[in-house]
């Protein structure tokens, strides 16, 4: 892995995540004074799901076992409390999050218990390794979490939102 302290490079990806997780929340933040969309929904799992990439590298790869494990600890342990934070509210015939008191707490709360684990599996694995096992818990958590949010976003829109209106120009 070429050069670099290990214990520096624990360092800074413990700040990055504490970094990350306080974007989130200024995001989240500021996300609910605009309307909801189902682009807004799905971006941020398929733009996260680009990490994918890193297992090209040999030293990230470890057991398909392991993979299923964290996403499956992601899924259904992590994105509990986000989607229980998550609530939806319908104001002049747009969709808008609703501010959660809770949700800083939660994604801060979560960051403690991802580094407290990160910590006990360091012991097991590289760091490389570790790295892309909380990668996967946390796309499964954000996938589970957007997946709920998509299926309640559809029940609150009305039913002639779901279909496009014909446009006139792509008439032949």
């Amino acid at each position: 892995m070429g050069n670099i302290n290990p214990s520096l490079l624990h360092v800074g990806s413990t700040l990055g995540a504490v970094f990350m997780a306080l974007m989130v929340i200024f995001i989240r933040l500021k996300a609910s004074a605009r309307p909801v969309t189902i682009r807004k929904i799905w971006i941020p799992p398929l733009g996260m799901s680009t990490g994918f990439a890193m297992f090209v590298v040999p030293e990230v790869r470890f057991p398909w076992w392991w993979a299923v494990a964290a996403f499956l600890v992601g899924w259904f342990i992590f994105a509990y409390p986000l989607m229980r934070s998550t609530k939806f509210e319908a104001r002049e015939g747009l969709i808008y999050a609703r501010r959660s008191k809770s949700f800083a707490f939660i994604l801060l709360g979560l960051l403690l218990i991802r580094t407290v684990l990160h910590e006990f599996i360091n012991q097991y694995v590289s760091i490389p390794q570790s790295g892309g096992l909380f990668f996967i818990l946390a796309f499964g958590m954000i996938l589970h979490w957007r997946v709920f949010m998509y299926k309640r976003y559809i029940r609150m829109v009305p039913p002639h939102a779901h279909t496009p209106e014909p446009e006139a120009d792509n008439i032949i």
